[in-house]
């Protein structure tokens, strides 16, 4: 049955449906938002439960793409509407269409001004984020790529905080600065080999010296969105100045495309490139993990501290992808999606009792746990989720990367390992400091207890960071084959995985 139906292509853009029937609602101000928030939750968690019939016909023995979709586009000219998934991008999109529903529960009281069109920039922003990872046509998916910054671009600069307008225009700029270079490379591939279609240009053997300028074209971009540094400078503004919500999507998916890309693109297209500029993307990543690290533990906001902690933990992902061993690049997958959940949570954190006392400045609290027990402990967990506490999915990536690492180089392994040590060292910092001691502020006491709306938040994300790091392999399992074809891809071309493995 399921094969019968075009389902990638419901699930990419119902949500695009949902925002333009709340076009077309009417009324006075209020009627319209109340109406524009729940229209928007049932469509994203109808977009959710039908995404999930994609993991139920989903064969984890099959390497390949499934669930293709084929269309015409542009005749003769070798671009086509091309949808499909693997074990690399399905758990990606299963990520996006579960933290949007959550986001919009996030934005239900924090959002009271323009509420409807922020609901459709939400909606615009799932069907964009669901197309890139599920586009197996390169145009298709810059196209989805570059519209992603359209909607957040709106999301920070409208309904973000003081600063706002700056945050949004870095944000913007950077990213779009890098993906030009990625779009002159992609011209440069399609004239090569005559077709944008990602399986065939997979196949085919660019040239030794065409892979270095072609890797480098595209790591501009994807560099930009991990981000790695030292162009990562654009994350904290934008995750102070975003509303939870975005901020929620922002490191929860958003910093997930970059990781994305490297695997989908520069991995088995430019085998070559990636094995010799290897040393120079650990050489980055090492200098983000510590560097990152250490200005996290110098913040005085809350959401800048979280924020360079992603940066920290994205330095992982990219050791990972780039050690080319079965556990480096499971291990770089495992993080993603455990950080992609994790991040969320932490920034909902924040958000919550951002709401209450409206300031992130960590000086501001001290005893919190007194007067909200539930909330520390679901901050606590994440916490730990955060620094790798065994048992839950942080250990398992960051364990299977160091592995990985370690049969890259011993060096690089002993390096990644410091984050371990600085990641624990400022998140328990934060957290003694805002949930323990007396309480020396007085609005700290009149604080509310979570409700149920924060609770159904908290909850799902905090059962499945739980369940992944207990039972690791219903992830791993999902990827294992996908992975293995990309590495089979890699070593076909003649880069040797001998050394690695």
């Amino acid at each position: 049955m399921i094969g019968d139906w075009p389902i990638l292509t419901i699930v990419t853009f119902l949500p695009l449906f949902g925002a333009l029937f709340l076009l077309m609602i009417r009324g006075e101000d209020e009627v319209v938002a109340q109406n524009a928030r729940h229209v928007s939750l049932w469509v994203t968690g109808f977009t959710f439960l039908v995404s999930l019939t994609l993991l139920i016909g989903f064969d984890p023995q099959i390497p390949g793409y499934q669930f293709e979709e084929t269309a015409e586009w542009l005749p003769g000219t070798g671009i086509g509407y091309h949808m499909g998934v693997d074990g690399i991008s399905m758990p990606f999109v299963l990520l996006s269409t579960f933290l949007t529903p959550l986001s919009i529960l996030a934005s239900w009281k924090a959002i009271k001004v323009r509420v409807r069109e922020y609901m459709i920039a939400f909606l615009v922003l799932e069907t964009m984020m669901v197309g890139m990872f599920a586009s197996l046509d390169m145009l298709m998916f810059y196209l989805f790529f570059e519209a992603v910054l359209i909607p957040m671009f709106i999301i920070i600069g409208v309904w973000g905080g003081a600063r706002r307008v700056y945050a949004a225009f870095k944000f913007f700029l950077y990213t779009l600065l890098g993906s030009v270079l990625m779009l002159v490379c992609m011209l440069a591939m399609y004239i090569e080999v005559g077709t944008t279609d990602i399986p065939v240009l997979t196949g085919y053997s660019f040239g030794v010296g065409m892979q270095t300028w072609l890797f480098l074209g595209f790591m501009a971009s994807f560099a930009v969105k991990v981000p790695m540094w030292p162009v990562h400078t654009w994350l904290p503004d934008a995750h102070v100045e975003a509303p939870t919500a975005g901020s929620m999507i922002l490191a929860g998916v958003l910093l997930k495309m970059g990781g994305y890309g490297f695997i989908r693109f520069s991995l088995p297209m430019f085998p070559h490139a990636s094995e010799f500029f290897a040393p120079l993307i650990f050489s980055l990543s090492i200098i983000a993990i510590i560097y990152t690290s250490l200005v996290a533990l110098a913040q005085s906001d809350m959401k800048k501290l979280i924020a360079y902690s992603s940066v920290a933990h994205m330095g992982f992902v990219t050791i990972g992808i780039f050690t080319l061993t079965e556990q480096g690049i499971a291990g770089a997958m495992f993080q993603m999606i455990s950080h992609g959940l994790v991040s969320a949570a932490l920034f909902f954190s924040v958000g919550v009792v951002y709401d209450r006392l409206h300031t992130r400045d960590i000086s501001a609290y001290g005893g919190v746990a007194a007067v909200m027990p539930r909330y520390a402990v679901f901050f606590m967990f994440m916490m730990l989720a955060s620094v790798g506490l065994p048992g839950t999915s942080g250990f398992v990536g960051e364990m299977l990367v160091l592995v990985g690492a370690w049969k890259a180089s011993t060096w690089v392994a002993f390096f990644t390992a410091t984050g371990l040590v600085l990641g624990a060292t400022y998140m328990l910092w934060l957290y003694r400091r805002v949930m323990f001691g007396g309480i020396v502020h007085d609005d700290v006491k009149t604080m509310e207890p979570i409700n149920r709306r924060e609770f159904a938040i908290f909850l799902p994300i905090t059962v499945l960071v739980l369940w992944f790091g207990v039972y690791p392999a219903s992830l791993l399992d999902l990827m294992a084959g996908s992975i293995q074809l990309v590495l089979d891809t890699v070593s076909s071309s003649g880069v040797s995985l001998l050394a690695r493995n």
